[in-house]
């Protein structure tokens, strides 16, 4: 008899079952000693919660509001590269899934499935999520403006640039198993990387085509859709895209994918919320999300809403579009208790007095 699936950590183990280990290593995988990885899930459980009880919960809700829109969830799911290695089902699969549960999915740049494709699927159900499209900055200005062309007449609400991998991290996991994609398996709007001729700089010439701050004004120009930064961890950072004329921020570190021993992004949010929410910008986080309280947890500290990248591919991994969907529901559950049990009706109920500092325990 199997073991029933009743949490994240259920359908981890699941996908792991599933997934070759090239695979396993691609998607699971951190940066070196991989301590960012692990610290991203631990920080939220450092974190205590303070409920406050016989609170009036009539009316509540989970909706929340993201760039001047209001949405069921504070959830999206991650943009995450290549979904069809994982599952046939692929980005089509995982935005039917988002769908199905109110969440939102930001679509990869490197996705393996076309974005137009993905977009039909989704655009027109009405209690969806919103569905925003994630680009890395290119040195080829022609192809981005064609790329941006098809993001917005398939009907993509919000651009997600990500800005903290100028190149890859060192990831000793997946170079002792081999990343080469299966057959089949193609991202159709990402282009080939190739050194710049004649540049023996950082990385082979591969950093001398890293973007600059200066893609950021370019880009809101080129673009009638809102524009987010993704791969904030500073402050300073935060003001600059805020002063360039972002939408928001995005505090990731990549999921511990790119630059190891970085602050986990449940530390590193609140100093980016105190001065980007005061502007009017959106505040969003990734890393680590395991569970309803941390999502909880995420809006506490100042988040808008949160993404949740691997638990959602673990799901998809092992059972396709149900599968993911099942760790979104599983999400939503939680979180609707967790605002219950915190005496919140809603999102916008949450304060940072709902959190406490969890004393050290002995070591056994």
């Amino acid at each position: 008899m199997s073991t029933p699936i009743v949490n994240l950590h259920d359908h981890e183990r699941a996908a792991q079952a599933a997934m070759s280990d090239a695979a396993w290593a691609y998607f699971s995988g951190g940066a070196a000693d991989e301590i960012t990885l692990r610290r991203n899930v631990q920080a939220w459980q450092n974190l205590g919660l303070a409920p406050r009880v016989l609170q009036d919960l009539r009316g509540g809700h989970t909706r929340c509001q993201l760039l001047g829109q209001t949405w069921p969830m504070p959830l999206l799911v991650a943009p995450m590269a290549t979904q069809r290695w994982a599952h046939a089902d692929g980005e089509s699969g995982m935005a039917l899934a988002a769908a199905a549960q109110g969440c939102g999915m930001v679509l990869s740049h490197q996705t393996s499935t076309d974005l137009s494709e993905v977009a039909r699927l989704v655009v027109a159900e009405k209690d969806r999520g919103p569905l925003w499209f994630q680009l890395y900055g290119l040195n080829d200005r022609g192809a981005l403006l064609d790329l941006l062309g098809q993001v917005e007449a398939a009907g993509y609400e919000a651009l997600v640039l990500t800005v903290d991998a100028p190149v890859q991290g060192v990831r000793d996991r997946e170079h002792r198993h081999g990343t080469a994609w299966p057959e089949g398996i193609r991202t159709p709007h990402w282009p080939v990387a190739t050194p710049s001729a004649g540049d023996n700089g950082l990385c082979a010439g591969l950093a001398a085509q890293a973007p600059t701050w200066a893609v950021v004004p370019w880009l809101i120009e080129h673009t009638r859709l809102p524009v987010l930064l993704k791969g904030i961890t500073h402050p300073e950072d935060a003001l600059q895209a805020m002063a360039l004329g972002a939408a928001g921020v995005v505090v990731s570190n990549h999921g511990g994918r790119v630059l190891d021993t970085l602050p986990a992004t449940a530390e590193l949010l609140p100093a980016i919320a105190d001065v980007v929410r005061p502007l009017g910008g959106a505040v969003l986080v990734d890393g680590g999300i395991r569970r309803g309280t941390d999502l909880f947890k995420a809006l506490a500290l100042g988040a808008d809403a949160a993404l949740i990248g691997r638990p959602a591919l673990y799901g998809l991994a092992h059972g396709g579009a149900r599968g993911a969907a099942h760790v979104l529901r599983l999400m939503r559950d939680e979180f609707e208790m967790t605002l219950a049990l915190c005496g919140c009706p809603s999102p916008q109920a949450i304060t940072r007095g709902h959190l406490q500092a969890l004393p050290a325990l002995p070591v056994m």
